[in-house]
């Protein structure tokens, strides 16, 4: 098989069918039965289920795992377990990156192991244009990236990447569940691994929908990318001793 596409779905009802049907038209047309849609659903309590069944009767392409447990690294973490292309890649459930610029990422691995899109190189397209706030902690989040990891990414978080399977084989089992780190901390352990990624710029639009509270998810972010820093430094013990306190005490719960 050419081609795993893995969709993280958390209570997607309303803009997943517009994915799915762009995706798997596009490469229905591209790769014939050659492919694999993915949808792994985590959590959901509305009715993303029904929706991804009836896409899946017409598309036999498409196949669903589902979950209770929530988390896109989660999702996207079981579904590296049992994609089956040679090429492996996930992206937004709501079709942000729609079908071609997933399809530019492909045309443009070549000799990579792996190929990211970004919203903020030049030649990339975001419409609307994000709200000063949101392009303030984008860019804040993405400098502590660079200065914890030496990722010298544009844009670690765009939901559009893909890897040659070999590169996600061999790092698959030192990933961990890190919530809102984990594109962090795949790009990371890739880049440790020898692997070569490649950023290209890409056309990106803000699909209606989203519930993001910009303040309380990057207070979220900093937190997790903190924790991740200090798993993969020799002052693990403290995250080992946080994970040890009562839950009453923790700071994510007063984040919810």
């Amino acid at each position: 098989m050419k081609l795993s596409i893995i969709i993280p779905a958390y209570n997607e009802e309303k803009r997943i069918a517009a994915s799915l049907e762009d995706y798997a038209t596009l490469f229905s047309e591209k790769y014939g039965k050659d492919f694999e849609i993915i949808v792994v659903m985590n959590g959901c309590k509305d009715n993303t289920f029904g929706i991804v069944n009836n896409f899946e009767k017409i598309f036999p392409q498409i196949k669903h795992l589902d979950f209770e447990k929530s988390g896109k690294g989660f999702a996207i973490i079981e579904g590296f377990k049992v994609a089956k292309g040679e090429l492996v890649g996930f992206t937004d459930a709501d079709n942000s990156t729609d079908a071609s610029q997933f399809e530019k990422l492909i045309e443009n691995l070549k000799d990579y192991d792996g190929i990211i899109g970004s919203r903020w190189m030049k030649g990339s397209v975001v419409e609307p244009r994000q709200p000063f706030s949101r392009r303030i902690a984008s860019r804040s989040f993405n400098l502590l990236t660079r200065m914890f990891f030496g990722l010298k990414f544009g844009d670690t978080q765009c939901g559009a990447k893909i890897f040659k399977k070999e590169a996600i084989s061999r790092t698959l089992p030192r990933l961990g569940i890190t919530e809102w780190a984990f594109d962090i901390d795949l790009l990371y352990k890739l880049k440790k691994n020898g692997c070569r990624i490649k950023e290209i710029p890409i056309t990106w639009r803000d699909v209606g929908g989203s519930k993001l509270n910009v303040s309380k998810t990057s207070l979220k972010m900093f937190l997790a990318v903190t924790r991740l820093r200090l798993i993969n430094s020799p002052f693990r013990f403290v995250v080992k001793t946080y994970d040890c306190m009562p839950e009453w005490l923790k700071i994510h719960h007063r984040l919810k």
